[in-house]
């Protein structure tokens, strides 16, 4: 990785100085050790009309895996080959970002104690960074950087193969920033931003990032027009510590308007009272989603096919509209431990009249499964292995037949949201397989069609811009019931409530 540094000078004001405000002295190389390689410090000129300081940073992408234990970037189905072949040597990102903060950690402060005016001023810079990926686009970058008062930005895309335009461009650009700005704000703006395009970091995100995230970006931050992607990139997608970081921001918005200081606008709140809400867990959200579902398409006489330890059953007894419950499955430990969490063997002859727990397997005909309302299959299908999800699907949608069926399982695109799930891995061992939204849609029309179904799709938990919601949800109809909960296509989405991901809803996923 490598980024150039400049500014120019007179013989009054030699351009030199930059040796002072980086505490680097332009006559030396300097090497510096960092947690997954070295950082080299050089001027390729120094003379008092021109003056540019270089950083090179070499990685080991070998030694960042076994520091990392596998925890960087991923999400792509190669990510085994991933962890060793990847841009990390040569693309600018919070290894640079990293970098920065520790070989020119006074700079970034606006320390320096042999020119403390020259700290305090604007000097003409000049930065240059060659390689750096943009998740975005050239657009991207110029919403990042032109309103911090840059004069020239200048963003050039660098295309696959030179040699075959027609590929296209990669998704790294080069990026060059001219104007005048304090060598400090330059320095956090670009330890911020470079991760933030790049949108991943090679370390864990704790809750201590959010300061450094106020710290880095004092005074350019909390009025920039992207700062909703700013925060919850630099932050890798982290609910919560994005929601915690905006209002943080917004307060300081508040304050720099009406010329205060930050706690005297943020008074309003006993310390000694505890006030915030903690997440709802993703399971939960299924669940909701789900009566949701039912309560709409009228249904009264419930499967619960695959009803595992019986969390859906016992939420389903608590509306008195659900009359009859019925929970399906192949493990009798799982039935056993879901009769515990009933309490059938206390429970009122009138409510123990509404649910029977029944062994049975999904992927063969029950005939005493015909005739209900609804069905759901609650994060079932990816337990099955492919070839046996026909039978599956004959058993429910050609045999059963209920009036709506409800298929939820996890959209695989969503899992390099969660900060505790390696690469390439699935959410549960035991999941087969794990559909990106196409595949699932994909699936889900067919059998829709094969079998006399319209279907519409529900996102369940935090919908992403980018990568969906955790959850997918297929609503079938059967075509022959009501038209008034009917839906005839494959584009239509209802949002569910959204909250923060964490590691339990991971877990719970």
């Amino acid at each position: 990785m490598f980024l150039t540094i400049g500014t120019t000078g007179t013989q009054e004001r030699p351009a030199t100085d930059l040796g002072f405000l980086l505490h680097k002295h332009p006559d030396k190389a300097q090497t510096f050790s960092t947690s997954h390689g070295s950082a080299h410090v050089f001027y390729p000129e120094a003379s008092a009309e021109r003056c540019t300081a270089a950083l090179l940073l070499e990685v080991d992408p070998v030694a960042l895996v076994r520091r990392g234990k596998g925890k960087g970037r991923g999400g792509a189905p190669d990510a085994a080959l991933a962890q060793y072949v990847n841009d990390r040597p040569y693309a600018a990102s919070s290894l640079l970002s990293v970098a920065l903060a520790a070989v020119f950690k006074s700079a970034l402060g606006g320390v320096c104690r042999a020119m403390p005016e020259r700290a305090e001023s604007p000097l003409p810079l000049r930065i240059e960074v060659p390689a750096l990926p943009a998740r975005g686009g050239v657009e991207l970058v110029h919403k990042l950087f032109a309103p911090l008062g840059w004069e020239r930005v200048e963003v050039t895309a660098v295309p696959l193969d030179e040699q075959f335009p027609a590929w296209g461009d990669s998704r790294y650009v080069r990026l060059v920033l001219e104007g005048e700005l304090r060598l400090a704000d330059a320095l956090r703006q670009l330890y911020v931003l470079l991760p933030v395009l790049d949108d991943a970091k090679h370390y864990w995100v704790a809750p201590d990032e959010v300061d450094k995230l106020l710290r880095a970006g004092e005074g350019w931050l909390a009025d920039h027009p992207e700062r909703p992607l700013i925060t919850r990139r630099y932050l890798s997608h982290r609910w919560g510590l994005t929601r915690q970081a905006d209002q943080a921001l917004e307060l300081v918005r508040l304050a720099e308007s009406d010329d205060l200081d930050v706690d005297s606008v943020d008074n309003a709140v006993d310390e000694s009272t505890d006030t915030e809400e903690k997440p709802v867990p993703l399971a939960e959200h299924r669940r909701t989603a789900i009566l949701d579902a039912l309560r709409a398409a009228g249904a009264s006489r419930v499967l619960d096919l695959g009803c595992g330890q019986g969390q859906l059953v016992q939420a389903l007894l608590k509306d008195v509209r659900f009359t009859e419950i019925v929970g399906v499955d192949v493990s009798m430990r799982a039935l056993t431990i879901a009769s515990r969490r009933l309490k059938l063997d206390r429970m009122g002859e009138r409510q123990a009249d509404r649910v029977t727990l029944r062994q049975g397997s999904l992927t063969y005909t029950d005939k005493r499964l015909t005739g209900y309302d609804a069905a759901v299959l609650s994060e079932v299908v990816e337990h099955l292995d492919l070839p046996r999800l026909p039978a599956l699907e004959y058993a429910v949608f050609g045999a059963a037949r209920p009036g709506t069926v409800l298929v939820t399982t996890p959209n695989v695109e969503y899992n390099v949201r969660w900060e505790t799930l390696p690469a390439g891995h699935a959410r549960h061992g035991d999941h087969r397989f794990e559909w990106t939204r196409a595949e699932f849609r994909d699936w889900a029309g067919q059998v829709a069609e094969r079998h006399g179904y319209t279907v519409r799709y529900v996102p369940v938990g935090p919908d992403d811009p980018e990568v969906g919601p955790p959850t997918q949800m297929a609503v079938f109809t059967r075509a022959d019931t009501s038209t008034t909960n009917t839906t005839n296509t494959t584009n239509t989405t209802n949002t569910t409530t959204t909250t923060t991901g964490t590691k339990k809803e991971a877990e719970a996923a």
